[in-house]
């Protein structure tokens, strides 16, 4: 079922932005844009939205102009017919929205598949940005062997069936990827009802299938990370995460040279969610007084 607007399911007090939509490329393409000041463009990864970041959003945007999209599929956008939900399909799609809103110096705010899909803009349109900030994220061909095994599994016909069925990436996922809080029967609703049909979590499935199966775009964004190296950079890792550790994490502080990492101890993998305080605070702190160089930090621990 195609979204054709903001639904009523949506509770304003849990997400009080303005839903804005846009045409690109022929998808109804839904967005929030809250605040001013240096741009933050927030790309979400798998099975979340633009939701996942409400409250950095809500506590960033006195000072930042806070952009947080959903990939046509997702939330509440709606794809274009013939779209297959593949990544490089999203970064074509975000890249459009860059160029539509004639966007500059954008900090990107990745996480998840969000970083891969994010890069891919910033190596393809470099003069539009000025920063990163990285979560729990990865732009390499993966060859972890549970990580293999997890997409060959869900993004295979068994794991599509139950992904289409039982909505079982929202239901499972969402809950393991918070280990410092519960997220409330209100929340898991929100995901839960922005994939609420076979047809439409057949977005979700495709992004599990193709961690593996998706290895020359992974290949071509790593290839391109170099000529991103000098970018400064905040990498904000929560280091209880089920899907990428210490291995990811230290490849990202090798790759950039001008970063500060901030590791939220006991974080999941939705850290922007599970630590939101620290999340927000950490990208406050780090654009307030950044540090050339490498440097590990304690996370700020307020608001």
């Amino acid at each position: 079922m195609a979204v054709t607007g903001r639904p009523a399911w949506i509770d304003d007090e849990l997400f009080p932005f303005e839903s804005r939509f846009a045409d690109i490329d022929g998808h109804t393409f839904h967005y929030v844009d809250e605040g001013s000041g240096p741009t933050l463009l927030f790309l979400h990864g798998n099975p979340t939205w633009s939701f996942v970041y409400r409250d950095a959003i809500r506590s960033l945007r006195d000072e930042f102009r806070c952009i947080a999209v959903d990939y046509p599929g997702f939330g509440l956008s709606s794809p274009a017919p013939g779209y297959r939900f593949l990544p490089e399909e999203h970064a074509r799609v975000i890249a459009a929205f860059v160029d539509a809103l004639a966007l500059s110096g954008v900090t990107l705010v990745a996480h998840d598949w969000g970083g891969p899909i994010g890069l891919a803009v910033v190596e393809e349109h470099p003069a539009a940005f000025d920063g990163l900030v990285l979560a729990n994220t990865w732009a390499w061909p993966i060859g972890a062997p549970h990580v293999q095994v997890l997409s060959h599994l869900m993004g295979g016909p068994l794991g599509r069936l139950l992904i289409g069925q039982f909505n079982l990436f929202v239901n499972a996922m969402i809950p393991a990827g918070h280990r410092l809080r519960k997220p409330t029967d209100e929340e898991m609703a929100h995901y839960q009802r922005a994939l609420d049909s076979p047809a439409r979590r057949d977005a979700s499935a495709t992004f599990a299938r193709r961690i593996t199966a998706s290895r020359s775009f992974l290949a071509d964004v790593e290839a391109g990370l170099p000529d991103l190296a000098s970018l400064p950079t905040l990498i904000v890792w929560g280091n209880a995460d089920i899907a990428f550790g210490s291995s990811e994490l230290r490849r990202w502080e090798q790759i950039f040279t001008d970063h500060r990492t901030v590791v939220v101890e006991g974080a999941g993998h939705f850290v922007q969610s599970d630590a939101p305080e620290r999340f927000a605070a950490a990208i406050r702190d780090w654009h307030t007084h950044p540090t050339t160089g490498g440097a590990r930090f304690d996370p700020p621990s307020g608001s």
